[in-house]
C-alpha cells in the first residue's frame, strides 16, 4: 500500500513545485515592471474622419486593450474569413484608392464590425523593406466595401493590413488581421533596415523605449517622449490612448500590435507611456510609434532587436 502511494504522492509534490514556480514567475514579470503627418516619406496616416468607420469607444478599465488577434497578419484567409480585394496592382507617385472587402465563413460580405480603439476597421500599408509605413482608418459603404486612402506610393512590393473585429454571426468578438499584397510598378530601390537603437527622432521629439522584450512571451515596455531635453506632458488622446503602437518583423513584414496600458487622462498624457509587449519571433522589428501634440499626429520609427 505504502509502495504504490509514493509515485503519487511524488507526482503531486512536483506538481505543486511547478505550479509555484510558474506563478512565482508570472509575478516577477508583473512586478517588472493617436492622424497627421510626419517627417519620414510616404507616412501619412488617414487624417480624413469618417463617420461610418468611428463610433463613440466603450470605457473599459485600460485604454486600447482590445483582444490580440491571433496569428502572423500574414494570410488574407482565416477560420473562414477572408480578406478580397481587386486591386493586384496600384500606380506609383501618386495618391491611390485601395478597395476591399472582408466576407465571412458564409462567404457574405461582412457588414458589421465591432470598435476598437474608436475604429471599426485599422488599415495599414508596409512597404517589404519597411518603409513608407501608412496607418488609415477607412470608410465602409452599406454594401461592405471598404475604400482605404493611400499617399503616394514609391515602386515595390506593398502588404495591405486590415485589423478589425466581426460584431454578429460567426467570429463574433474575435480579432483578426488579415493581408494581401499591391505591386507598385516602377524601379524599387531597397533602402537597408536602419541598425537597431533605444532612441528615435521626429518633428523636434525624442522617443526612447526601455525594456527587453523576448520572443513569444509577454513583457511590459515603457516609451518615454521628450522635446529639447525636456519630459513631454501634453500628449492629447489619440485613438483612445495617448499612442498608438505597431510593429513589423524585418524578414517577413509579420504584424504585431503592441497593447497600451497607460490610463487617457485628458491632455496632460506622457513623458512615459506603457505598453505591453508580445513580439512572435526573434530578430529586427520595425516599431512606429504614434502620438499626438496640438492636434498634430507625430510618426516615430525605430529598429528593435529581439532576443
Amino acid at each position: 500500500m505504502f509502495a504504490s502511494t509514493r509515485p503519487t504522492v511524488r507526482r503531486r509534490a512536483l506538481a505543486a513545485a511547478g505550479t509555484s514556480a510558474a506563478l512565482a514567475l508570472t509575478l516577477a514579470a508583473c512586478g517588472s515592471s493617436n492622424d497627421g503627418s510626419s517627417s519620414m516619406p510616404g507616412m501619412d496616416h488617414g487624417a480624413k474622419p469618417s463617420a461610418s468607420a468611428s463610433a463613440t469607444p466603450s470605457m473599459g478599465d485600460m485604454p486600447g486593450m482590445d483582444h490580440m488577434a491571433a496569428g502572423n497578419g500574414l494570410s488574407d484567409t482565416k477560420d473562414g474569413f477572408r480578406l478580397t480585394s481587386k486591386d493586384v496592382s496600384l500606380a506609383a507617385g501618386k495618391q491611390a484608392a485601395y478597395r476591399f472587402a472582408v466576407t465571412g465563413p458564409d462567404g457574405k460580405p461582412v457588414t458589421a464590425f465591432a470598435v476598437d480603439q474608436t475604429k471599426r476597421m485599422h488599415f495599414y500599408a508596409i512597404r517589404s523593406d519597411l518603409t513608407g509605413f501608412q496607418h488609415i482608418h477607412p470608410t465602409m459603404a452599406a454594401d461592405g466595401t471598404w475604400t482605404a486612402d493611400l499617399d503616394t506610393l514609391a515602386p515595390g512590393s506593398w502588404r495591405m493590413f486590415a485589423s478589425f473585429t466581426p460584431n454578429s454571426r460567426a467570429g463574433k468578438g474575435t480579432a483578426f488581421v488579415l493581408s494581401r499584397t499591391v505591386s507598385v510598378p516602377g524601379t524599387a530601390a531597397k533602402t537597408p533596415l536602419p541598425a537597431a537603437a533605444k532612441t528615435a527622432e521626429v518633428d523636434g521629439y525624442t522617443v526612447t523605449v526601455k525594456g527587453e522584450p523576448m520572443a513569444g512571451m509577454e513583457h511590459p515596455m515603457t516609451v518615454t517622449v521628450t522635446k529639447d531635453g525636456k519630459p513631454i506632458t501634453d500628449l492629447q488622446p489619440y485613438l483612445d490612448t495617448y499612442a498608438h503602437l505597431t510593429a513589423f518583423h524585418e524578414s517577413d513584414s509579420t504584424f504585431a500590435h503592441l497593447h497600451p496600458t497607460t490610463k487617457v487622462n485628458g491632455d496632460h498624457g506622457g513623458p512615459e507611456l506603457s505598453f505591453n509587449a508580445e513580439l512572435p519571433t526573434s530578430g529586427n522589428w520595425r516599431l512606429f510609434l504614434q502620438f499626438q501634440t496640438g492636434g498634430k499626429l507625430h510618426t516615430a520609427a525605430l529598429t528593435l532587436n529581439v532576443g
